[in-house]
């Protein structure tokens, strides 16, 4: 989660200094960030060890392949890439490709 925030940090041009300093900054694709939960998630790392089963957007622009792929590694994961799909999955195409996946994991 560190890195996702990070991520979104660098793509709206935003220092932790800026961050922490106003708290709250709300980013050009309707994000809020927020210094005191990424103290949190700092503070709190999250550990898996449950099965899962990822589904990633290739054109993710928040998560890189390599940072999933070695998440997936890492909690013994299945990964699922749609090649035209982004971060958040809610074009028509991705959602249907969403169900596809669903159905074909049940």
């Amino acid at each position: 989660m560190e890195k996702i925030i990070l991520n979104m940090m660098i793509q709206s041009k935003i220092s932790e200094a800026q961050l922490e300093s106003e708290g709250v900054i709300r980013t050009d694709f309707g994000e809020d960030l927020s210094w005191k939960y990424l103290s949190y998630v700092r503070a709190h790392p999250r550990f898996w060890n449950a099965g899962a089963k990822i589904l990633y957007g290739k054109n993710d622009n928040f998560t890189s392949f390599e940072t999933i792929c070695g998440f997936a590694e890492k909690i013994g994961a299945s990964l699922c890439v749609m090649e035209n799909g982004g971060h958040w999955f809610h074009t028509q195409e991705e959602m249907r490709f969403l169900d596809e996946w669903i159905l074909s994991e049940k």
